[in-house]
């Protein structure tokens, strides 16, 4: 089942060093990998905008784009956003308000019966008004990258952080080149077609 991942797991696993994570971070940043490998991690462009901004330096901002880009973000359309606005209402009349893309998330997940990943409390208030399932790290998700085989040995030593960093952006970049042999799958000729696993 597809989840979508909110800018908080996002930023969390792609922008912190993990040298200052606590292990419920940890655990929430390899089950942020954990998705991505298996192909269930979503996004939609107001989290991608989040993620990406704030970013001073060109050339990271850059790499993290393209990394990005490995997740399509799925057509929204005038339903979500009406959605989103419902699910406002509705929790503004029960005294509790949120943000505008905090809403759509809500939205995009609802119509789509995904549920969202966040570390942001805001949505377990949401979840108590809307019928909006929040993902939770799975059991053996906090194997940390050196201790579950996948550790490369980047960056320097006792700095697991570059090396934990480097294997979700190679998740990225695993799943931005299936992305493309997807599509690349559906844009060819009926005759050419190929399945992809």
């Amino acid at each position: 089942m597809t989840v979508l991942v909110d800018t908080s797991v996002w930023s969390l696993a792609l922008r912190r060093r993990s040298r200052s994570l606590s292990a419920e971070e940890e655990l929430v940043r390899d089950e942020l990998g954990k998705l991505i490998r298996e192909g269930r991690a979503q996004m939609i462009g107001p989290v991608r905008q989040e993620v990406l901004s704030g970013i001073r330096n060109r050339s990271q901002y850059e790499r993290l784009r393209q990394d990005l880009r490995a997740f399509e973000d799925p057509r929204l359309g005038v339903e979500d956003y009406e959605e989103a606005a419902l699910a406002s209402n509705h929790c503004g009349a029960a005294g509790v308000s949120g943000s505008a893309v905090d809403f759509l998330i809500c939205s995009v997940a609802l119509r789509r019966n995904w549920p969202v990943f966040t570390m942001d409390k805001d949505f377990a208030r949401y979840a108590r008004h809307l019928p909006l399932r929040l993902h939770q790290p799975r059991p053996g998700s906090g194997l940390g990258a050196r201790d579950s085989g996948l550790w490369t040995g980047t960056g320097r030593t006792g700095d697991r952080g570059t090396a934990d960093r480097r294997l979700l952006i190679d998740d990225c970049r695993s799943a931005n080149a299936e992305a493309a042999v997807r599509k690349a799958a559906r844009s060819a000729p009926a005759r050419r077609r190929f399945r992809v696993s």
